[in-house]
């Protein structure tokens, strides 16, 4: 007996959301109820989590934490896969940590042994370097699972005025510039928090269905008051604006943009780690704002 592409099939079929009846399984395999009852006993066999429940709704499911079967890998494939966990490592609290510590290891041990040794003299000439976050972010996990099944979280926030409670709807989470941060609905209105600053998280029991996901809150269009923005770089500046994902459309030595006016102070303190070699062409706001950023580093020298 073997895994024959049907078993595989399987496999990949069954759902722990849902129940299978034998008959549901010959007639969407195009088989004898027998031959998949053979089918069904070779996995239990050979560890494959499968269990019956009884009765007039019973039916076939697996565990929700079952094994997932093997993937079939060129050897290209498998060195992409391999390099993209190594690089995986280097995010700090990444969701579902506890795996990630031995899952590349334990994916190599697998490789046939020709394989194993292409894989070792590649690391000879590739490196991974990324600035991590040295701050804790541990409810990663926690948050992301709140987020997906559209659940309330409790927590507890650090700040410059002290620690806080509260209660929200997150969104997700992103990770950018070696920290989590978590968009959340609380108060009617759109929060973001770092998730490194927040600790005492617990989910509740409430929910809300009507929560959008991160994905269609990245892609919602700001309803926020905006002013058109434009920015002139040197040649040096435009080498440094290229790795700064708010200044990926700029072209010719200029960058204009809407931004909400509130952002404005953000905005200013970006700009101010390109010194002279970016000027505000627009508006006076933003370039005020620059003004006082330079002059209160001035004062410090003047005192």
């Amino acid at each position: 007996m073997h895994i024959n592409e049907r078993r595989l099939a399987i496999i990949q079929v069954l759902d722990a959301r849902k129940k299978f009846t034998a008959r549901e399984l010959a007639e969407r395999f195009d088989v004898s109820i027998r031959t998949i009852q053979r089918d069904l006993d070779y996995l239990q066999q050979i560890g494959f989590p499968l269990y019956t429940e009884l009765g007039p709704h019973g039916g076939y499911r697996v565990l929700p934490n079952r094994l997932l079967p093997p993937l079939q890998l060129t050897q290209t494939e498998a060195f992409g896969l391999f390099l993209m966990i190594k690089w995986l490592e280097q995010v700090h609290d990444f969701p579902y940590d506890q795996i990630r510590s031995h899952l590349a290891e334990q994916y190599y041990a697998e490789l046939p042994t020709d394989i194993k040794e292409s894989i070792d003299r590649m690391r000879d000439h590739i490196a991974f370097y990324q600035h991590t976050n040295q701050v804790a972010s541990p409810f990663t996990t926690t948050v992301l699972e709140a987020a997906m099944d559209k659940r309330e979280i409790s927590f507890i926030y650090h700040s410059s005025g002290g620690d806080k409670p509260f209660q929200v709807f997150p969104f997700g989470i992103y990770y950018e510039n070696g920290k989590w941060y978590m968009p959340a609905l609380y108060r009617d209105r759109v929060t973001l928090f770092r998730v490194d600053r927040m600790k005492e998280v617990l989910i509740t029991e409430q929910s809300d269905p009507s929560i959008p996901t991160l994905k269609e809150w990245l892609n919602a269009k700001d309803e926020r008051e905006s002013v058109n923005v434009v920015l002139h770089f040197t040649e040096f500046g435009m080498r440094l604006a290229g790795s700064d994902k708010l200044f990926g459309s700029l072209i010719s030595n200029e960058w204009s943009g809407s931004v909400p006016i509130d952002e404005l102070p953000y905005v200013a303190r970006l700009l101010f780690k390109y010194g002279p070699e970016v000027k505000v062409i627009e508006p006076v706001q933003l370039q005020k704002l620059v003004i006082q950023m330079l002059e209160r580093s001035l004062s410090q020298y003047r005192e």
